[in-house]
């Protein structure tokens, strides 16, 4: 059962958050800035053409190729999870990371680039240039949940 919501999670991040990349696509220009949250958070709309902070940009095919590898990689792991029980915070966290990640390659693959459209106000201008997508958040708490399971499991072994 839990595999099944695990399952159901991945496909809920990727849903969600191509829904909101259309969106962005559709209402937001290219540098127009919209304030949320009291100004907490910023919509802005960012054509990532490589990796993290457009690293790989010139090498679009190189990026696309390493992310759908990656992505089918961790798909399979998380395939293998389907025949073992427990291993909840693996599979959870398998759950955000490919979530994300088939977002992040189905624009890779079908835009050419990943929208990104979440930035935070921050003083550093440096800081503040940087864009990330809901994608890249589950990507993260993925790898952080499976972090944790995995230093848990050592430590209790």
């Amino acid at each position: 059962m839990v595999t099944v919501l695990c399952a159901i999670l991945a496909a809920g991040i990727f849903v969600l958050d191509l829904l909101l990349k259309n969106k962005i696509e559709n209402k937001l220009e290219e540098g127009e800035i919209k304030s949320l949250c009291n100004g907490r958070l910023l919509l802005k709309k960012y054509h990532n053409k490589g990796a993290f902070l457009d690293l790989g940009a010139k090498k679009q095919g190189m990026i696309a190729a390493l992310s759908l590898l990656l992505t089918l990689s961790m798909t399979v792991i998380f395939l293998s999870t389907f025949t073992f029980r427990g291993n909840t915070a693996l599979k959870t966290g398998l759950a955000f990371l490919l979530g994300g990640a088939y977002s992040n390659t189905y624009d890779r693959l079908a835009r050419k680039y990943v929208v990104d459209y979440v930035s935070f106000p921050v003083k550093n201008p440096r800081i503040s240039r940087i864009v990330f997508n809901i994608s890249d958040f589950c990507i993260l708490i993925g790898a952080v949940i499976i972090t944790i399971a995995q230093m848990r499991d050592q430590y209790l072994s």
